[in-house]
């Protein structure tokens, strides 16, 4: 499949690139892109949520009152779960939420986003650019030329740029990242997706 290939301000060059049909063209694994995204979400859970239980709890440990008698319930210690300061029942410990996948099922749920995305004419290849220095106003200027204002868009690099990456970190609606950091579900979650030149060739050997 042949993409036109624009400039910074949206037109076009008069080149084009080719798509790898085994990884733009691919039948959709809805499942494996489910998979995925629920693995990227519990990876990124602390998992730091804690409560003193009956035993963390300080305080005396002697009997508060006689076993019976009393007419109210049988109580051992002020650190009766029951009792107001007391241990909590069954509460959270910290804990790890992250989830493996098989590295196949990885690659088969990011083609899937992908091939997504090309079906729904949500991608744009672009010229590599760099800027002399970190600034927002030009990074918001290109996503004006290819008419994402207002949109969530994922800029997909070739290798780092730091002042590219710098210019579009205070911008809301739009992320940069490169080759190697895409995921399945920043691809699901953007509304379209902006590749520049030089990372579709390290895409195609990391998705192939």
């Amino acid at each position: 499949m042949k993409v036109s290939v624009l400039n910074i301000k949206g037109k076009d060059t008069g080149r084009s690139v080719e798509l790898s049909k085994s990884i733009f063209e691919v039948t959709p694994n809805d499942h494996a892109i489910y998979l995925d995204v629920k693995r990227f979400l519990a990876n990124n859970r602390q998992g730091t949520n804690k409560t003193k239980e009956r035993a963390e709890i300080t305080g005396s440990t002697r009997k508060i009152k006689k076993q019976k008698g009393t007419g109210t319930a049988r109580a051992g210690s002020i650190k009766n779960p029951l009792f107001r300061g007391g241990g909590t029942i069954f509460g959270p410990r910290v804990r790890s939420y992250s989830q493996k996948l098989n590295k196949n099922v990885k690659r088969l749920a990011r083609r899937s986003a992908l091939s997504l995305k090309i079906k729904s004419k949500s991608v744009s290849v672009i010229e590599d650019f760099n800027f002399e220095a970190p600034k927002t106003k030009l990074f918001t200027d290109i996503i004006n030329a290819l008419d994402l204002q207002g949109k969530k868009s994922l800029f997909i690099l070739g290798g780092i740029n730091k002042n590219v990456y710098l210019s579009a970190r205070n911008l809301e609606r739009s992320k940069v990242v490169t080759n190697s950091e895409i995921s399945t579900y920043g691809i699901m979650n953007a509304q379209h997706l902006v590749f520049l030149e030089s990372s579709l060739e390290q895409i195609e050997s990391n998705l192939s």
